[in-house]
C-alpha cells in the first residue's frame, strides 16, 4: 500500500503556487470564505478557529464564517473542501487526526491523499494530548488505569474526538506499550467525549488540552498522562517520562485550500493567516486554553504530513504485530 506521495512532489509544486512574492501580495480575495472545520462546536479547535477568523476577515475585508461539520473521523469536512469551489471561498481548518492517523486506521474510509487533494496553507497551532479521567474514577495514576484494563480487558473504556483522531491511535499505543486492552470510543468531536466522562459514561478520554483545561483546573478531572509537557500541568507526566518507549500523539491545527486553487489566492491567504495566527491577543487568549501558537509555513506543514504518517503507520504495525 502506498502511503503517501514523495515529499520532494509536494515541495517541487508548493513554490510554483508561492512564488518569490508571497510575503507582499495583496488581499486578492473578493467573495466571503465559508472556513470548514470537522469538529464539533464547542472543541478548542473551534474557539481557535472563530478567534482568528475575526482578525482574517478584517485583513481580506469580506466576510468569513465557520462550517462545523463533524463526523467520520473528520473525513466529512475534509471531503467537503477537496469538492467545493477552487476559488479560495472554502477553506479548511482540521486537526492532524483525518490527514495522518485516519488515514491508516481507515484508509477505505479516508479515501484521499492530502499532497493530492490539498493545497496546505500554514499550521497554526498546537496542543498536547492528554489523558483525563473523571474525579470519581478509581485511578489516581495512569499505571492504576493501566493495571486496571489488564485485570479487565476490553472494560476501561477511553473516549476520543473521533475515529482517526490523535486520540483514537494513542489508545492503541497504550495497548502496544503496556499490552493492556483498553476500549477507544470514538465521539463526533472531543465536546461529547467530553460530556460522557464528566457523566460517567466513559472512565476517560484522550483529546487536545484545550478542550478539559478548564475541567482539569476545577479538579472535575484528573491528569492521567500528557504527551508533552506544559508549564500549567507541572505535575502530568509524559508516556517516555513513566519509562515507556512512546508518547501519546499530540494535536496541531492547520490551513488548507482546495488542490487547484489559484496560486494568486495562496499569496493572499498564506500571509494573512500566519498573521492572524501570531496576533499577541489571539495567542494569550489561546494559551490559557492549553493552545499554543506554533506557525508553520506551507512546506513544513507538507512534510509534517509525511512524517507523523509514517510514524502512526508504525504505530499501528507494532500493535497488530502483538495480536495472536
Amino acid at each position: 500500500m502506498t502511503l503517501h506521495r514523495p515529499l520532494s512532489t509536494i515541495l517541487a509544486v508548493l513554490p510554483l503556487l508561492l512564488g518569490p512574492g508571497a510575503a507582499l501580495a495583496q488581499p486578492a480575495l473578493k467573495t466571503p470564505i465559508t472556513i470548514v472545520l470537522p469538529l464539533a462546536p464547542g472543541d478548542a479547535a473551534d474557539t481557535a478557529l472563530r478567534t482568528m477568523s475575526e482578525d482574517l476577515s478584517k485583513q481580506l475585508q469580506v466576510p468569513v464564517t465557520v462550517s462545523n461539520r463533524p463526523g467520520a473521523g473528520g473525513s466529512i469536512g475534509v471531503q467537503a473542501v477537496i469538492a467545493g469551489k477552487k476559488d479560495g471561498s472554502m477553506l479548511l481548518f482540521t486537526q492532524n487526526g483525518p490527514l495522518t492517523v485516519r488515514r491508516v486506521l481507515e484508509p477505505q474510509a479516508a479515501n484521499y491523499d492530502p499532497a493530492r487533494d490539498l493545497t496546505p496553507l500554514g499550521l497554526s497551532t498546537r496542543t498536547p494530548s492528554v489523558l483525563v479521567v473523571r474525579k470519581e474514577a478509581p485511578f489516581n495514576s495512569f499505571r492504576d488505569l493501566v493495571d486496571a484494563a489488564r485485570k479487565a480487558p476490553g472494560a476501561v473504556r477511553i473516549g476520543n474526538a473521533g475515529a482517526g483522531s490523535a486520540g483514537d491511535v494513542s489508545v492503541q499505543t497504550i495497548n502496544a506499550l503496556t499490552g493492556s486492552d483498553i476500549t477507544s470510543v470514538p465521539y463526533k468531536g472531543a465536546a461529547p467525549a467530553v460530556t460522557d466522562v464528566l457523566g460517567g459514561q466513559v472512565e476517560g478520554i484522550i483529546v487536545a488540552l484545550g478542550a478539559v483545561s478548564t475541567h482539569i483546573k476545577s479538579g472535575a478531572l484528573k491528569a492521567m498522562a500528557i504527551s508533552s509537557r506544559f508549564p500549567e500541568l507541572p505535575g502530568v507526566p509524559t508516556l517516555a517520562e513513566l519509562g515507556y518507549k512512546q508518547d501519546i500523539l499530540g494535536v496541531w491545527l492547520a490551513f488548507f485550500a482546495p488542490a487547484g486553487v489559484p496560486p494568486e489566492v495562496v499569496q493572499a491567504l498564506v500571509p494573512a493567516l500566519e498573521r492572524a495566527a501570531r496576533n499577541p491577543a489571539t495567542v494569550a487568549q489561546l494559551q490559557a486554553l492549553g493552545i499554543l501558537q506554533d506557525w508553520l509555513p506551507p512546506q513544513r506543514l507538507a512534510a509534517e504530513i509525511v512524517r507523523e504518517h509514517d510514524a502512526v503507520a508504525d504505530i499501528v504495525r507494532q500493535n497488530s504485530s502483538r495480536k495472536p
